[in-house]
């Protein structure tokens, strides 16, 4: 699999990311089974959240084994240092390691977490004083709405993250407000040499009213192979500025994504584009985000 530098982290990240969301609900066998499929695919980057479910418990295990393989982060939701501080230190304990390579604020969508993040006695506070004690390397920001890019080039301004998680796909380039939001975090994160990871990759579209959701995650995935692979091109092929993509939020998606990331050699952006036009559904995630 092929891997790009994290920033001025310079770890070789592999690009795709293993999404451990999708180990929130599931049983210890089979996220061991979902761990070694993507160790076995050459996934080096492990990324989980307190708020995952027991996420952190199904990935703890496995620890001992592979700590010293893998980039391993996590991310923190609460907005105030003293609450942040007590989680950061839960996680540890619940991934069995004595330190993460990243610590990410959880979830900065708006201007007003981020004050929150940010300000006095924010969540910030205790992200800097794990990574000067040791229980941290680097500081990120993650969100997930279609004003994360504007927010994170704010955050950005404010203060020195070493990455970014933010999302993108090809429906929501489309948009002009999103591009545009989009290529000034670039421009900021090029400047800061951060590294910029992206989420939502294979989002189709909200699932319906009464719609059967035969996937863990809060949107409706593309599934076929075809389009998993477009939208896998279009991103990794087309945006040189990606360190690398999260997998989706379910353990059964996995496996089409590594395909994807093996035969996207062969389509370029453009090609990969055309190809997700052809789907009727495909719309932005953001328009009605059950969380």
């Amino acid at each position: 699999m092929e891997t790009r530098r994290l920033g001025r982290l310079g770890h070789d990240s592999s690009v795709l990311i293993y999404g451990a969301a999708s180990l929130g609900g599931v049983d210890q066998d089979r996220a061991d089974a979902s761990i070694q499929e993507a160790l076995d695919a050459g996934i080096n980057h492990f990324d989980v959240a307190a708020d995952y479910g027991d996420a952190e418990l199904r990935l703890g295990p496995r620890m001992p084994e592979i700590r010293d393989r893998i980039f391993l982060a996590t991310k923190t939701g609460r907005r105030t240092a003293e609450e942040a501080w007590a989680e950061i230190n839960r996680s540890l304990e619940r991934l069995q390691t004595d330190h993460v390579d990243l610590i990410q604020m959880h979830a900065v969508c708006d201007l007003e977490n981020l004050d929150l993040v940010t300000g006095k006695g924010g969540s910030l506070e205790a992200a800097i004083r794990a990574k000067e004690e040791g229980l941290v390397r680097a500081i990120g920001i993650t969100g997930h709405t279609d004003q994360a890019p504007a927010v994170h080039t704010e955050a950005l301004r404010r203060f020195d993250f070493d990455s970014v998680l933010t999302p993108l796909n090809y429906r929501l380039s489309t948009d002009p407000q999103y591009a545009a939001d989009y290529a000034a975090l670039v421009d900021a994160v090029k400047a800061s040499d951060a590294a910029l990871m992206t989420i939502k990759m294979i989002a189709r579209r909200n699932w319906r009213e009464g719609e059967e959701k035969t996937y863990d995650t809060w949107y409706r995935p593309f599934d076929e192979q075809r389009y998993v692979t477009a939208a896998t091109a279009w991103l990794l092929n087309g945006h040189p500025e990606i360190t690398g993509l999260a997998t989706a939020g379910e353990t059964r998606l996995l496996r089409q994504m590594v395909v994807a990331e093996r035969e996207r050699a062969d389509l370029t952006p453009e090609a990969a584009a055309a190809i997700l036009g052809e789907v009727q559904d495909y719309t932005s995630p953001f328009v009605d985000i059950p969380i």
